[in-house]
């Protein structure tokens, strides 16, 4: 399974992160909505772990972007 972990606070990220990859889970962590659109876009994801009070971008933008944009419908 692959995850991306968008989470502003770095240490919180790293902690989600190790967590996952010790079930044996790809994991991609970014700091940033603007990052994580990115990474949305190059990448095929079967999970999002979002910080839903990242400063840049909220999570619910992010989530309707990368849902407008990469996938057929909004989950």
């Amino acid at each position: 399974m692959r995850v991306l972990v968008v989470e502003d606070e770095q240490l919180l990220a790293d902690a989600v992160a190790t967590g996952l990859r010790r079930e044996a889970m790809a994991v991609d962590v970014v700091y940033d909505g603007a990052a994580a659109l990115e990474r949305i876009g190059v990448n095929d994801y079967d999970v999002v772990v979002l910080d839903r009070d990242l400063p840049s971008c909220t999570a619910t933008t992010s989530a309707a972007r990368s849902s407008s944009s990469a996938c057929p419908r909004a989950c």
